[in-house]
């Protein structure tokens, strides 16, 4: 038995005796009341990056008698975001196990809808429209696929052994089957990035490897089986009329035409094309390239804030390409600066979980985290040419109102738990949210075990 624990008997033996309240206070009220200032700093400073960025990657959306515009609109969401995270962070996270199956349908049927009477964005169905707003689903989807799986983990441990029950790990499958269904017509980077999330959360949900093993090849066979299908389903007529639409536009002649398949099949062909640096800008590839020039002309240390280059001529500077405005303004110094922040907030997320006594809110926070990093770091290899071109805000610096407030939720839940769950050692803490959580959630932290 520890000193942590010594105090604590002798607490709740003698409650009355003031040095012993006084030393059980010390110890457990301050584990129990602050929130996390490591993730504060994190969100603070990513903060300032994006408030400085954005106005510059913002240049194609500026107007002479509203040049402030975007970025005011863009300081809006976040001040929105910060209200969120404020009021989540003061809320107890066992809230959110009662919210997590309504928020998961929620979204679900925004995406049913989307693919229903969506509005068309970027060549393909994404948005909802809401009154004079546009809301894009698909980034409810991700987050309701991480806290879907902390719902089904955390309710279906077995407490003889270090394992998830069969059913569990069946109930997971069906649910990122099914998000995945619904954002297969967004993106493969959607798709994969929902995998990635679920495979994460498993193997620290305690998913013994051989189920591991079992979902990675139905994983593996479902995904091959839905591209084979895409690519030999889609229709090769591509006529003149669709062709000279593309151009106007400037779009790639699948977007024109509503067939997302031969989108795809070009970027990827264009992706593992060895000379693909060398190729003439056209309408196809211009994204790709205006990216690596930007990269290329910032170097080591940038160009300065608001001296960018490229960010008059590369399409989407604002959203699914604004890190590659940040290396060129701030240089690459910045942003690997970027990069690691966004994984400091992994590493504090683990750090903070592996402290948890119970299983849900382990799940939680690592859910939220692996969510948030991860779509960063596949706007970065998007970005950077490791990836395929596709679709992918970074988180918080991008513009887009729908990401930054899931962001902000994602966040503000990290921070409720950091301030609420109970910790190993404090046992007065742990018997009050074992009262407070339902009974199949009395499961010990599998990443304690």
């Amino acid at each position: 038995m520890n000193e942590t624990d010594t105090i604590l008997d002798r607490a709740m033996a003698d409650r009355s005796a003031p040095s012993a309240r006084a030393d059980y206070e010390a110890i457990a009220e301050p584990e129990k009341r602050r929130t996390d200032r490591y993730i504060w700093g994190t969100y603070l400073l990513l903060l300032l990056v994006s408030l400085i960025e954005l106005f510059s990657a913002s240049s194609q959306e500026v107007t002479a008698d509203n040049i402030y515009g975007p970025i005011i609109r863009h300081a809006q969401f976040l001040g929105i975001g910060l209200l969120i995270m404020l009021g989540l962070q003061k809320l107890h996270y066992k809230w959110i196990y009662h919210f997590t199956p309504p928020f998961v349908l929620a979204s679900i049927v925004a995406m049913v809808l989307v693919l229903l009477v969506g509005v068309n964005i970027n060549g393909a169905r994404r948005g909802l429209g809401v009154g004079s707003f546009v809301i894009l689903p698909a980034e409810f989807i991700k987050l309701s696929a991480a806290l879907g799986m902390a719902w089904i983990l955390a309710r279906n441990q077995l407490k003889k052994r270090n394992d998830v029950s069969t059913r569990g790990v069946v109930y997971c499958v069906i649910l990122v089957s099914v998000c995945c269904g619904l954002l297969f017509s967004h993106g493969l980077t959607n798709t994969v990035l929902i995998m990635a999330i679920s495979l994460s959360m498993m193997l620290i949900g305690g998913v013994s490897m051989k189920k591991f093993l079992v979902v990675i090849l139905f994983y593996g066979c479902v995904g091959s089986g839905a591209m084979l299908y895409k690519m030999n389903s889609r229709d090769d007529k591509v006529t003149e009329q669709a062709v000279r639409i593309a151009e106007l536009n400037k779009e790639e002649v699948g977007t024109a035409t509503g067939n997302r398949s031969d989108t795809w099949t070009g970027r990827l062909k264009r992706h593992f094309r060895l000379e693909k640096y060398n190729d003439p800008i056209d309408n196809l590839n211009k994204q790709e390239q205006f990216s690596y020039m930007a990269q290329a002309h910032g170097g080591v240390f940038g160009v300065g804030p608001g001296n960018s280059r490229e960010n008059a001529r590369l399409p989407l500077a604002f959203s699914d390409y604004i890190y590659a405005i940040v290396i060129e303004e701030c240089g690459m110094a910045t942003g690997v600066l970027v990069l690691l922040l966004y994984l400091c907030l992994l590493a504090r997320a683990a750090r903070i979980a592996v402290r948890f006594k119970q299983t849900f809110p382990c799940l939680l926070v690592i859910g939220c985290a692996v969510y948030i990093v991860y779509q960063a770091l596949f706007h970065m290899a998007i970005v950077s040419g490791v990836f395929p071109v596709s679709g992918q805000p970074l988180p918080l610096i991008s513009k887009g109102g729908t990401s930054i407030l899931v962001t902000s939720i994602a966040l503000g839940i990290m921070l409720s738990v950091s301030r609420h769950a109970a910790v190993k050692g404090d046992k007065e803490a742990i018997r009050a949210e074992m009262k407070a959580l339902p009974e199949n959630l009395h499961s010990d932290n599998p990443s304690q075990l």
